[in-house]
This record gives C-alpha cells, sequence and structure tokens, in this order.
C-alpha cells in the first residue's frame, strides 16, 4: 500500500484519527499531571543542559498528536501487523517512564525503560519506512526528542 492510501475524507477515518489522539494525548495529560515534578525532582543534581519544566508540557503535548496520527495510521492500514505492534509496545513503554522516575524515583530502570522506546521508535520508523513513509516521518521528532530524554536521564542518574 502507498504512502497516500489513507482517505481522510472517509469519516471512519477521521474518528478512528481522533481517537488515536485523543487517547494518546489524554493518557499522557493523566499521567503528566499526576507524576509531575516535586521536591524529590528539584533536589537533583542536573546538568547544564537540562530544559525548564514548563517546556516538557508543550513538547510532549506535540509529540503525542503525531504519535496519536501514526499509530491511527497504521492501525487502519492493518491493526495486527508489526508495526502496530511495536507502536503499542513503545506507548506503554511511554507511559511507564514517569512513573518510573517521578514517582518511584527509579533513575536507573527508567534509564532502561527510555532506551527500550528508543529502540522501539527506530524499530517503528524501519518497519513503517516503505509502506507508510508518513508515519515514519511523524516518528523523527519524537526519535530525536526521546534521544535528548536519554542523555538528559542518563546525565540526571550519573549526577545523582
Amino acid at each position: 500500500m502507498d504512502t497516500l492510501a489513507l482517505d481522510y475524507r472517509n469519516p471512519r477515518t477521521i474518528i478512528v484519527t481522533l481517537l488515536f489522539i485523543g487517547i494518546v494525548v489524554g493518557v499522557g495529560a493523566v499521567i503528566g499531571t499526576s507524576t509531575a515534578p516535586d521536591a524529590w525532582y528539584a533536589a537533583l543534581h542536573k546538568p547544564p543542559f537540562n530544559p525548564p519544566n514548563w517546556l516538557f508540557a508543550p513538547v510532549w503535548f506535540a509529540l503525542y498528536v503525531l504519535i496519536g496520527i501514526a499509530g491511527a495510521r497504521t492501525f487502519l492500514r492493518d491493526a495486527s501487523s508489526p508495526a502496530m505492534f511495536i507502536w503499542a509496545a513503545q506507548m506503554v513503554l511511554n507511559w511507564a517512564w514517569s512513573p518510573t522516575w517521578f514517582t518511584l524515583h527509579l533513575l536507573w530502570p527508567a534509564f532502561a525503560i527510555i532506551i527500550a522506546i528508543f529502540v522501539l521508535i527506530v524499530a517503528f520508523i524501519a518497519t513503517t519506512w516503505r509502506n507508510d513513509r508518513i508515519s515514519a516521518v511523524l516518528f523523527m521528532p519524537y526519535a530525536a526528542w526521546v534521544a535528548f530524554a536519554s542523555t538528559l536521564n542518563l546525565s540526571i542518574a550519573v549526577l545523582n
């Protein structure tokens, strides 16, 4: 199937896409607000490239929209495909990272999770590149951000 095969004039395509975006953004928002940085995080030693806390919410919102669109496209093409499995696995790990880091304060297990997320993101890009280049490209900013976040996670773990 070629990259442009999805018909966004079809109500099912629109509904599925909006549901995917809503679920990804919604679950991400619930997890983000329930595991927001607290005094523990504020007390950690951080590298000089640590961004301000206010930056994370808008970045994740934008990424979650892109992740939702890519997930919907993958689901609409073949809900039982390897790409869909990879998408779902990275999403579960994505949602597990914040509670592991901010609630459980487990820096090294959180690092293992974020590395697994990055590997799955790259696998998703590689898996969808040929048949759905749009979904692959939608995951590229996510890959860049998670690469940065992995470096940040590692740096904070080493410093503390």
